[in-house]
C-alpha cells in the first residue's frame, strides 16, 4: 500500500514539474544557397562543441512599430508574368501576396507615370500647357499596372498602395524631356540639357507649374480611387537628387518644401483627400536635403513619412534622431546587377539590418519578378525575387524571395522591433503582442556550423545553424 501510495505521489509531483516548466515551442526556417527553406525540427539540444552566437532580447526594450513588407507594382513584372500559364501565374502572385502560405506583402509601391521599368515613356498628361488637366487619363495604367494591382488585391484585399512619380509630365521641367542625362542608346534628351548638377530644380518653379501639379497628383488619386484602387500615399519625387538617363526629376530641396508647403498639401486638403504625403524617395546621406524641406515654413504639417533608398540609408539615422516620431520606410532594396545570387541576398541581409536598426516601419524590395535578362528598357540590368524565362518560360526563385519571405511572413504588421543585445551583428529581433511571439532572423556568416542561444527572459532557445544560413525562428512565449 505503502509502495502505491508513493508512486501516485511521484506521478502527480512529475505532473506539476512537467506544468510549471512548459517546453517551449519554436518554428524554424532555414536557407543556405543549395537548401532554400528548410523546415527544420526544434529539439533544443546543444550539438558538440560549437561556436556560439549569444543573443538577449528583453521584450521590455520595444522600438518602432513594423507596418510592413511589399514590393513595386511595375509594367515589366506584368509583361513577365504574362509569359506563363494561367495557373502559374496565380501561383507566383499567391506567393507574394497570400497571407496564409506566401510572403504575405502588404505595402507595396506603384510609379505615377513611367519608371525605369516601364515599357517606354508616358505620363497622364504629355498635353503642354495644359494647366487644368483637361487631358489628364490613367488609361495607359489599365493595361498593366491596374490589372496588376487587382490580382494581388483579390489573394490580400488590404495590400495598400503607394505610388511616386519618376518624372512629372515632361512639359513641366525646363528641357521638355522624361531624362536628366543624355544617352543616345537610350534616350533623344539634346546634350544641352543633359546635366548631373545636383540642387538645381529641371521642374519649372512657377506658380502655375506648381499649381498644375498638385492638381495632377490630386487627378491620379481619385482616378484610381474611380478605378477601386485606394493609394494609400504618394512620395513626392523618386531620387530628387539623381539625374538619370531613363524618367527623372532633379529638386532642389527648398522647391520641394515649397511644393508640399504651398501647393500639394493644401490641394490635398481642399479635396478632402486621405492620402498621406510623404518626402521620399531620399538618395543622399545629407541630412540637410531632408530639413530643408521638412523645415520650409509648415511643410512638416503636411508630411507623414520619409522614405529611403540607396545612399539614402546613410541619412535614415540622423533623420530618425531628428524627427523621432516620424513614420519612416526603405522604399527600394539596391538591386544589384542582375545576378540573383547569394551574395546578393546577403547584401540585402545587411539593407535590412541597417534599416530597421535606424527606425525604419517597413521594407520594400524592388521588382518582384521580371524576365531572365532583368534589364530596364534604358538598360540597367537588375535582380528580381522571381525570373522568368521568356525562351523556356522556366520560374526560378531567387534568393531573395526567400530572405523577404524570412521576415514578411513572420513579422506581422503591428509587431515591434525589439533592441538585443550580445552578437548581434548578424540579428534583427521583433515581437508580436498579438499572438504573444518572437521573431528573430539571424545570419551565420561564416562557413561553419553555429550554436545559437539566444536568452528571453527566462527562456532559453538553442538550435545549431548550418554555415550562410539565414534563419528565422519564432518562439512563442
Amino acid at each position: 500500500m505503502k509502495v502505491f501510495k508513493i508512486a501516485v505521489i511521484f506521478v502527480l509531483l512529475a505532473s506539476y514539474s512537467c506544468k510549471q516548466e512548459p517546453e517551449i515551442k519554436v518554428d524554424w526556417v532555414s536557407s543556405t544557397n543549395d537548401d532554400l527553406w528548410e523546415t527544420k525540427v526544434y529539439t533544443g539540444t546543444s550539438e558538440g562543441e560549437l561556436a556560439k552566437i549569444t543573443i538577449n532580447l528583453d521584450l521590455s526594450k520595444k522600438q518602432q512599430t513594423i507596418d510592413g513588407f511589399g514590393g513595386c507594382f511595375n509594367e515589366l513584372g506584368w509583361e513577365a508574368l504574362n509569359m506563363v500559364t494561367p495557373e502559374e501565374k496565380q501561383q507566383i502572385l499567391n506567393d507574394f501576396f497570400d497571407t496564409d502560405s506566401g510572403c504575405k506583402f502588404n505595402i507595396s509601391r506603384m510609379p505615377i507615370g513611367a519608371n525605369d521599368y516601364a515599357v517606354n515613356w508616358y505620363s497622364h498628361n504629355e498635353t503642354d500647357g495644359d494647366f487644368a488637366m483637361e487631358n489628364f487619363s490613367i488609361d495607359r495604367d489599365k493595361e498593366r499596372l491596374i490589372p496588376y494591382i487587382k490580382e494581388a488585391q483579390k489573394i490580400n484585399p488590404e495590400v495598400e498602395v503607394w505610388a511616386s512619380p519618376w518624372c512629372p509630365p515632361s512639359w513641366m521641367k525646363h528641357s521638355k524631356h522624361y531624362a536628366c542625362k543624355s544617352n543616345p542608346e537610350f534616350n533623344d534628351l539634346p546634350e544641352e540639357w543633359s546635366s548631373t548638377e545636383e540642387l538645381v530644380s529641371r521642374f519649372i518653379t512657377e506658380p502655375e507649374y506648381f499649381e498644375a501639379y498638385a492638381l495632377y497628383f490630386a487627378k491620379f488619386v481619385k482616378a484610381y480611387e474611380e478605378a477601386g484602387i485606394d493609394i494609400s500615399a504618394v512620395h513626392v519625387q523618386n531620387e530628387p537628387n539623381s539625374a538619370q538617363n531613363f524618367p527623372s526629376c532633379v529638386w532642389k530641396p527648398q522647391d520641394l518644401g515649397i511644393f508640399i508647403a504651398d501647393y500639394l498639401g493644401p490641394k490635398f486638403k481642399s479635396e478632402n483627400l486621405d492620402t498621406e504625403i510623404w518626402l521620399g524617395t531620399v538618395e543622399r546621406p545629407q541630412l540637410e536635403r531632408v530639413t530643408d524641406v521638412i523645415e520650409y515654413k509648415n511643410a512638416k504639417e503636411y508630411v507623414d513619412g520619409i522614405g529611403f533608398q540607396w545612399a539614402g540609408k546613410g541619412a535614415i539615422k540622423a533623420v530618425h534622431a531628428t524627427y523621432p516620431e516620424m513614420r519612416l520606410m526603405q522604399t527600394e532594396t539596391e538591386c544589384g546587377d542582375g545576378s540573383n545570387d547569394w551574395k546578393a541576398a546577403e547584401h540585402t541581409f545587411g539593407l535590412m539590418k541597417h534599416y530597421f536598426e535606424n527606425g525604419a516601419n517597413s521594407y520594400m524590395y524592388w521588382n518582384m519578378v521580371l524576365d531572365e535578362t532583368g534589364k530596364s528598357q534604358w538598360g540597367w540590368k537588375q535582380n528580381s525575387m522571381i525570373s522568368i524565362d521568356s525562351k523556356t518560360k522556366a520560374i526560378v526563385y531567387n534568393p531573395e524571395f526567400y530572405l523577404m519571405k524570412h521576415l514578411s511572413a513572420y513579422v506581422a504588421p503591428g509587431s515591434v522591433k525589439l533592441l538585443a543585445a550580445g552578437d548581434v551583428d548578424n540579428t534583427i529581433a521583433f515581437y508580436n503582442e498579438a499572438d504573444k511571439t518572437v521573431v528573430l532572423l539571424t545570419y551565420n556568416d561564416t562557413d561553419e556550423k553555429q550554436e545559437l542561444n539566444v536568452t528571453i527572459g527566462e527562456e532559453v532557445v538553442k538550435a545549431a545553424i548550418e554555415g550562410k544560413s539565414f534563419n528565422t525562428l519564432v518562439v512563442s512565449i
